[in-house]
């Protein structure tokens, strides 16, 4: 077996309980794939070997590999989902705890169904009244299941704007379970919670399966729930042969329900067991490890593990500070056109980001220059629903005739349905001046009025001299109530997403321009000439969950500024820590470069700029274990031609290591009344000191900001 020490410590393991905590792109499959080989070439019964993973395609694989290794044998293996493996089991055994064999199980489509028609049979809802979607209710019905919670903890700790209905939702859950229960169905969670019932409630099937399975192999044991780990204690009561392969510092998944504690309290759950670890890197070169290990070095609460390779050389890590979130995206697309042309691919280069509208100046950066790429994970900004909405008045507005826009914007209005938009839209295609039309359009009683509203606002957004900040406001002032009302349950939520669109939209001379940056989602046909350029492939953009397991040659992490990484939400503690491994995933997934990048300012939902520090996750790492490179942009409109390539040359790469405030201005020497020179902002006067190391200066094109001296980069002038 060509196994390294660690990993044939772990394959050749005897009886008892094993934790194996395997690094990233330490080969934990491969570790897993010859665990069944050599269960089976020492004598077990493939039959009484149990596999559970979390995707199809991860158990077929091992299952497959392992076949290879033994021959057709390893294939009598039971190997599956959490989920699978519990529906194949109850219908075998659900008898014990009185469930016959003939269920179905219900997709979430199928349950938010059942929730609708037990929320119109209560009175629930309906077109006059406010009340929480069915997809909010599933959420924090299958969450308390998952999460080990009361709805009530799940409300209070997300949903406080919805506590009035919460006698609803223990209502609405409980006679959905007794739904499911008389008509003999099952969703995905009562999958999990009737295994664990039948192991625990029947001393007779617990016995039948522990003494079946007398080997138990967990994958990625960190992604567990706490049904999951019971579920796992249990079965192996009889024997504790159990073996779970995982990275506690690759547990980020708490909002799905895993469990951080589950892999931390292996050793409690099956006391006596063995620990493993698989150090030796496969993927990564010794530079970007270094970082790594530097990353998940302070975390609170760990296994201590370095990772390591056999292999020499590399490429330091580079942290780059941009001047704000427009220059982060065309340093970022600089970099890529020059990773290309030096022969890179361009599949094997990806983007991260904590959260999915963290990338959204990178998307209009890359459209811009016609790079292709494929966005995982969030969604890109014109997907979601309630953004379509406001891009669908600023679209009429420059194309009177998108039909598809206009559509949108007439189903809004009360009792307009279908047929009634579809009319409407006859008519105003019919003439070159749609709103005048619209505005003599006979319109039913019930809408007559909102439909005055709504050609008030149109004739608004078309009046000469408008900027886009100013058709923007205009479009929410007719939007707000609508989409409060549309989206009652999570508006507050979705109101972030229409704050980065306000933020977005106020760095553009014309509307036409932002319109155009947002389509962005590449045509349905490829000409020849982006073929020739990209070969068909693209650039991954991926928030950083979705990149759990992938890997790449080079890797970016944007955003890495206090308040976004960390979340802005995230409570110092689990939430923190959790957040710390989410970086550390980030830079294990780059194989031979990684750049982490922050702005120094960023723009808020009012559109006013204001000082990024920099993620105290990238300040607390050792300073000679990247090189650091100033990128100081300034952001043209929207309406020029971006910068090309050739834009590298500002940049001012610095020694390892070298602190950002290297050649910072000492404070002594400004003081308030003087005159001083940005290279962003230009000239502007000191106003005051207001804090250790931070000025605000009134600048003579870019109003007020307050800067910190350990960045700002400020030539007095007088």
């Amino acid at each position: 077996m060509d196994l390294n020490p660690a990993q044939l410590a772990a394959v050749t393991h005897g009886n008892g309980p094993i934790l194996v905590i395997a690094g990233a792109g330490s080969g934990k499959t491969r570790t897993l794939v010859h665990r069944m080989a050599h269960l089976v070439a020492g004598g077990a019964e493939p039959e009484s070997i149990l596999l559970l993973t979390f995707t199809r395609k991860a158990a077929q694989n091992m299952l497959w590999r392992a076949a290879q290794l033994t021959g057709a044998s390893c294939r009598k293996v039971m190997g599956g989902t959490f989920h699978a493996t519990a529906n194949i089991l109850l219908r075998q055994y659900g008898s014990y705890i009185g469930i016959g064999p003939q269920f179905t199980i219900i997709d979430r489509a199928d349950s938010e169904g059942i929730i609708n028609l037990i929320k119109s049979s209560l009175g629930m809802g309906g077109a006059s009244k406010r009340f929480p979607s069915k997809r909010v209710i599933f959420n924090l019905i299958s969450g308390a299941v998952n999460k080990n919670a009361s709805l009530e903890d799940l409300v209070f700790a997300g949903y406080m704007h919805l506590a009035e209905f919460m006698d609803d939702f223990i209502t609405i859950a409980e006679d959905y379970r007794q739904f499911k229960l008389d008509h003999a169905l099952m969703d995905y969670d009562d999958l999990l919670v009737n295994w664990q019932r039948l192991l625990q409630e029947s001393d007779t099937a617990r016995e039948i399966l522990s003494r079946r399975f007398q080997h138990i192999l967990v994958d990625e044991y960190q992604d567990t729930n706490h049904i999951q780990a019971e579920i796992v204690r249990l079965l192996a009561y009889t024997h504790d042969n159990v073996m779970v392969v995982g990275d506690d510092a690759q547990s980020i998944y708490s909002f799905r329900g895993a469990d951080f504690a589950n892999i931390m309290r292996f050793g409690e759950q099956f006391p006596g067991a063995r620990l493993i670890k698989l150090e030796q890197n496969y993927r990564s070169s010794k530079p970007v490890l270094d970082l790594s290990n530097d990353i998940i070095a302070h975390a609170e609460e760990k296994f201590a593990k370095s990772l390591f390779t056999t292999s020499t050389g590399g490429i330091r890590p580079r942290l780059l500070i941009c001047t704000n979130e427009g220059a982060e995206a065309r340093f970022v697309a600089d970099q890529i056109v020059h990773l290309q042309s030096k022969g890179l691919a361009l599949d094997q280069v990806a983007v991260l980001f904590r959260s999915g509208f963290h990338s959204y100046k990178l998307e209009i950066e890359l459209g811009g220059r016609g790079l292709n790429f494929e966005k995982r994970g969030g969604l890109k900004l014109t997907e979601s629903a309630h953004i379509k909405d406001v891009l669908s008045f600023l679209r009429v507005t420059i194309n009177p005739q998108d039909n598809l826009s206009w559509n949108r914007i007439l189903l809004q209005l009360d009792k307009v349905g279908p047929k009634t938009a579809q009319k409407i839209m006859q008519r105003l295609v019919q003439t070159e001046t749609p709103i005048e039309a619209l505005q003599t359009y006979p319109a039913g009683a019930a809408w007559k009025a909102q439909l005055r509203q709504l050609c008030a606002c149109l004739a608004a957004l078309l009046e000469e001299g408008r900027t886009p900040s100013e058709q923007f406001d205009l479009v929410m002032e007719y939007y707000q109530s609508i989409f409060e009302k549309i989206y009652f349950d999570d508006h507050p939520k979705r109101s972030r997403d229409l704050e980065q669109i306000k933020a977005l939209i106020g760095g553009y001379g014309d509307l036409r321009s932002f319109v155009d940056d947002t389509a962005l989602d590449p045509p349905e046909v490829e000409t020849a000439a982006s073929l020739d350029a990209t070969g068909g492939q693209r650039l991954v953009l991926s928030t950083i969950h979705s990149a759990k397991g992938l890997e790449w040659e080079a890797v970016f992490i944007i955003g890495l500024a206090e308040g976004r990484f960390p979340n802005q939400h995230a409570v110092p503690g689990e939430q923190w820590e959790e957040e710390r491994r989410l970086f550390y995933v980030a830079a294990t997934r780059a194989k031979e470069q990684l750049y982490l990048s922050y702005p120094r300012e960023m723009s808020g939902a009012d559109r006013r700029s204001f000082y990024a520090a920099m993620s105290p996750f990238v300040a607390e790492l050792k300073p000679d274990l990247y090189d650091t490179t100033q990128a100081s942009f300034q952001l043209a409109e929207r309406s020029k031609a971006p910068l090309s390539s050739s834009a590298l040359a500002a940049n001012q790469p610095s020694t390892p290591g070298t602190a950002p405030g290297a050649d910072a201005v000492p404070v002594g020497e400004l003081v308030p009344g003087m005159r001083v020179e940005h290279a962003f902002f230009g000239q502007g006067l000191v106003s005051r000191l207001s804090g250790p190391r931070r000025i605000e200066v009134l600048f003579d094109r870019h109003g007020s900001k307050i800067l910190h001296l350990d960045y700002a980069r400020l030539t007095p002038l007088s």
